[in-house]
């Protein structure tokens, strides 16, 4: 759930209409650098989507992380990302909570939701020091759950001033039609000047960043899950080895009235499968609260601030069932065996 919910916050933060070019080999938005002449260039591609006004639907930014204080103490790291006046246009999912839009040209910036909440002195009317000067926070802003709730969005020249950044680190397009993608994607590759950068759709990127983090997570929680499974199934084994026991007289009766070793063995067995099955449901019902719980972690990409929630799919409901069937069985399995071997005649003398 943790691993599925932080692939699902960064794959929202793209769209299926938008393209990001960065510098090849750039595992992350920090590490890109582009050309001001490549960014022009870029703008006057084929299949680019124009606003009202005719003007391309190109957004080129800048990425920068810095650190701002905990609410409880400590210092972590935010992204801040300056964007040109279309990348509103591009994030439609992004809708403005409370406060005003920061004024192009100046020292004012928005904050993400999840920033907001988290971090010291991040508040609307708050004033944050970073790039050599004091930026005015005058906005909040939320972006259904996407990554962009854990930004600080700024105006890309002013930010680029105050980085000493003659280039910028990402553009985003919006292509005129979501299925235009390999057209224009072969027109970037034909052009030369173009050729050490790359492009990709913007939800691919997102899910590749989240790759790292996300199986870091599954490996970390397959081996907590194997080292409680290992106690749950110790648990099972004890609890039907106690059932056993204290229904020798049943086993006995069940026996001397004709009953097969094999009617007994499928008896317990089927009666610890059900026990697991229903443990397995009620963890799950436990476990889809934590779907309200935001927690944040360290993007290993961006090495940022990044907030997200727990994701329960089906797919992990299944697997969650399956998981607890195996521990069902092996548990289940030995107590069986030994409720089917029960000496009749010494069963009933339990009594």
């Amino acid at each position: 759930m943790m691993a599925d919910g932080l692939r699902k916050t960064l794959i929202a933060t793209g769209s299926d209409d938008n393209v990001i070019v960065l510098r090849k080999s750039a595992l992350a938005e920090i590490s890109s650098i582009i050309g001001r002449d490549e960014a022009n260039i870029i703008r006057t591609l084929p299949h680019i989507a124009r606003s009202t006004d005719t003007r391309p639907l190109v957004s080129s930014e800048v990425v920068v992380v810095i650190n701002l204080t905990y609410n409880e103490g400590g210092f972590g790291n935010v992204t801040v990302r300056g964007i040109s006046p279309e990348g509103l246009q591009l994030r439609p999912q992004v809708k403005l909570m409370a406060g005003r839009m920061f004024q192009w040209g100046s020292r004012e910036i928005i904050v993400g939701s999840s920033i907001a909440k988290r971090f010291r002195d991040a508040s609307i009317g708050s004033k944050i020091k970073f790039g050599g000067d004091e930026w005015t926070i005058v906005g909040m802003i939320s972006s259904e759950g996407s990554g962009f709730d854990s930004e600080l969005w700024g105006d890309v020249d002013q930010l680029a001033e105050a980085f000493n950044r003659p280039v910028f680190s990402t553009i985003i397009v919006r292509l005129d039609n979501a299925n235009s993608f390999e057209e224009f994607r072969n027109s970037f590759r034909t052009d030369i000047r173009l050729q050490y950068l790359d492009v990709k759709r913007e939800k691919v990127f997102y899910d590749e960043q989240s790759e790292d983090m996300a199986m870091f997570i599954r490996v970390l929680g397959l081996f907590v899950t194997m080292i409680f499974s290992a106690g749950a199934m110790i648990g099972a084994m004890i609890t039907m080895y106690a059932a056993v026991s204290n229904r020798t007289v049943e086993i006995g009766t069940l026996r001397a009235l004709g009953f097969k070793r094999r009617n007994i063995l499928l008896a317990f067995f089927v009666e610890s499968i059900f026990i697991a099955i229903t443990g397995g449901c009620l963890g799950l019902i436990f476990a889809s609260g934590l779907q309200f719980l935001q927690l944040s972690m360290i993007n290993f990409s961006s090495f940022a601030e990044l907030a997200f929630r727990f994701a329960l799919s089906p797919a992990i409901a299944i697997s969650s069932l399956i998981f607890s069937l195996i521990m069902g069985i092996v548990g289940g399995f030995l107590p069986a065996v030994r409720a089917s071997r029960l000496n009749i005649v010494n069963a009933l003398r339990s009594s």
